[in-house]
């Protein structure tokens, strides 16, 4: 065994130099573990908890519609990258396969608008603890005021995931993998005790309970102008899949475990959150969204399974939001590591240095928990700090998609992947054209949708172009950034590099 798992170690290094890159980080992820960084990100507990009040109040019981065509929309973008991982097992995803797709600046811009948008979604997902928390016990409930009570878990817990990325990927892998099998079984729970407490009837899905129309600026849209507002919350929770790819240099046969991963990881919680939403609402005690929507789904779990199950269950959750901000900084860290490689980041050495004990970059973990962290406390204080937040994330890391998928379908139609499946690699074979089709255009549609300026998310006046004025400044400074410095210094650092 020992024989084999070095012979495969000697391949996956001998594969990795063909790109230019030495293998520094410390290989040892299995099957297990790469589907577990992917799901654990997904997270579709966190994802649910924090923002089903949201999608609820906006589109009523219609929003399980908008989950299904979310999901297929992600399918079929991790499908494309299922392909890309197969093909360019390395760290960073989405840089690392822009910049084989791409030329250099769009490489560029894809890495700094997914590095930009994974640390504001790790600042996201850290305040989801202020939901579930406090409920469990009243201890967790430091301050009295809710926006400076969220910050303070926030910031604790990343505190902790921070100490543990450092640590290196396999105490990272450990504590992971632990927590996607709680989540596996939390979310296998829910299904089943929600389903034995089924009191509406499916009916209750065609039927608005009075959101959508009235709403401000949407009165054309008729019955599905809640829905566009509510397609946030899916979109929120479905995403990240990609790390699973990201962890391409620390995986054993990341060309055929990788794209495994994307995919299953993304099933799983596209599946898993789709069962939670409808028996969530079957058993709902109520569907008046003036009591959903501010109570969300732990409003559900206690009118249905009471108060002591309840806060069992809502451990699971606190459980699962830990290890998604976990997986979310693991990713955000890599990001960084594979763009300092290639010095397309200031203070580039220091930043793509691993650590000879732990075997990853430890740098890029201090860093990357200091700037979430800032970003709650500038936050404080904010009455629409959870929506803020995660709108403007959401709609970076699509952002990052799209400029993927689009040179993707370009390189496409000139005949990519010229191997064509004949080395066994994960393809598309036919269908391969029509999925990225789709993946880009919903991309596209879907990022435009998350920037629409509206009262009704970010607040009324200046603030309802807040997503519009802070990603642009995010894609204009980079261009100009690129442009004018790093363009000049882009290059594999010669301590990654291989000598021929």
């Amino acid at each position: 065994m020992e024989s084999i798992d070095t012979n495969q170690h000697h391949m996956d290094a001998k594969d990795l130099a063909e790109f230019g890159y030495q293998q520094k980080l410390h290989r040892s992820l299995g099957t297990f573990s790469a589907f577990a960084a992917g799901y654990s990100y997904i997270s579709v507990l966190t994802g649910m908890f924090e923002l089903f009040g949201f999608g609820y109040g906006f589109g009523g019981p219609p929003i399980v519609f908008v989950w299904i065509f979310v999901f297929l929309g992600q399918m079929a973008v991790a499908f494309c990258f299922a392909e890309l991982s197969a093909r360019f097992p390395i760290a960073g995803s989405v840089y690392q396969w822009s910049k084989q797709l791409s030329g250099s600046l769009v490489a560029w811009v894809t890495g700094w608008t997914m590095l930009i948008g994974s640390i504001v979604t790790l600042a996201a997902v850290a305040i989801a603890l202020q939901i579930v928390l406090p409920p469990v016990w009243s201890g967790f409930e430091v301050f009295k005021n809710t926006s400076q009570n969220a910050v303070f878990l926030g910031v604790v817990i990343l505190t902790i995931t921070t100490v543990l990325n450092a640590a290196g990927v396999r105490v990272m892998s450990v504590v992971n993998n632990v927590g996607v099998a709680a989540e596996l079984v939390g979310v296998t729970l829910f299904v089943i005790l929600l389903a034995a407490h089924i009191h509406n009837s499916p009916s209750i899905f065609l039927k608005s309970e009075g959101t959508g129309p009235g709403l401000p600026g949407y009165s054309t849209f008729g019955y599905g102008a809640g829905l566009i507002l509510a397609i946030i919350m899916p979109a929120y929770v479905m995403y990240g899949f990609d790390t699973a790819g990201s962890l391409a240099e620390e995986t054993k046969d990341p060309r055929k475990r990788a794209p495994k991963a994307i995919l299953s990881s993304l099933l799983a919680g596209g599946i898993g959150g789709l069962l939670i939403l409808i028996f969530a609402l079957l058993a709902s005690p109520t569907l008046n969204p003036a009591k959903l929507g501010p109570g969300g789904l732990p409003l559900i779990i206690e009118g249905a399974l009471g108060s002591g199950l309840g806060k069992i269950l809502l451990v699971d959750v606190a459980v699962a939001i830990s290890v998604c901000t976990l997986a979310i900084q693991t990713g955000t860290i890599r990001m960084t590591f594979t763009m300092a490689r290639d010095n397309n980041l200031p203070f580039g050495s220091k930043l793509a240095h691993v650590s000879a004990r732990a075997q990853s970059p430890v740098v890029p973990s201090v860093m990357s928990g200091v700037l979430a962290a800032l970003i709650l406390l500038v936050n404080i204080g904010k009455p629409q700090l959870f929506t803020i937040v995660t709108s403007v994330a959401v709609v970076l890391i699509y952002i990052a998609y799209f400029l993927v998928t689009i040179p993707l379908m370009s390189r496409r139609l000139k005949g990519w992947p010229q191997d064509k499946g004949k080395t066994g690699l994960f393809y598309m074979k036919g269908w391969g054209l029509v999925v990225n089709a789709f993946a880009a255009v919903y991309g596209v549609v879907m990022a435009f949708n998350l920037l629409w300026p509206r009262s009704a998310i970010y607040g009324p006046g200046i603030d309802a172009w807040g997503g519009v004025i802070f990603v642009g400044l995010v894609l204009v400074l980079g261009a100009i950034y690129f442009s004018t410095v790093q363009k000049h210094r882009s290059g594999v650092l010669e301590e990654h590099r291989i000598v021929e």
